[in-house]
């Protein structure tokens, strides 16, 4: 009988301390940085790069021409020309004549003949704008993008009407719904 009184003595409770329990907080404490500085390395930056490239927007932190900023590394060959559409006005499809949209956009291009090219085809480019950005519906325009939707819509129209990749690029300058 004493030797059963003694058995519980000789092992001693466990202690409630330790590292024990805290292993896997210090585990994800350790390794999410690591996870997320990793993904971001390998995973997302790489893919945000190949969807650019594959756009055709150039990547990179100094421009072709070393960095140089303003009009001093500008030569003849790469000169933007730019020609401004302000404030074209269209109804919005399905909403039967009760909101409209307003819209400004200034065109890019670097053929020389540019601005001569967009001034003698002005009315046809105007419709032809008007009638891409009347064709939109409202839950289009609430779609995240709808900006760069429109910019390649309108670019897509225009090439083709002026018979070659004159436009190049299009700024929207205002986009504001009623």
């Amino acid at each position: 009988p004493e030797a059963e009184k003694s058995a519980p003595a000789a092992n001693p409770p466990a202690s409630a301390g330790g590292i024990k329990p805290w292993l896997p907080l210090i585990v994800t404490i350790v390794a999410m940085p690591i996870l997320a500085f990793a993904m971001t390395k390998f995973f997302l930056i790489p893919q945000v790069m190949h969807s650019l490239s594959a756009s055709g927007m150039k990547v990179g932190g100094a421009g072709e021409d070393g960095g140089k900023s303003g009009k001093t590394g500008a030569t003849a060959d790469n000169a933007k020309i730019t020609v401004p559409m302000n404030k074209m006005l269209v109804n919005i499809s399905g909403t039967m004549g009760t909101r409209y949209l307003m819209t400004s956009i200034t065109l890019v291009g670097k053929d020389p003949d540019f601005k001569n090219k967009i001034e003698e085809n002005k009315d046809q480019l105007l419709d032809l704008a008007t009638g891409t950005l009347s064709s939109k519906t409202i839950s289009d325009l609430e779609k995240p993008g709808i900006r760069n939707v429109i910019r390649s819509e309108l670019i897509s129209v225009f090439n083709t009407a002026l018979g070659g990749p004159f436009v190049q690029e299009i700024y929207i300058t205002e986009l504001a719904i009623q």
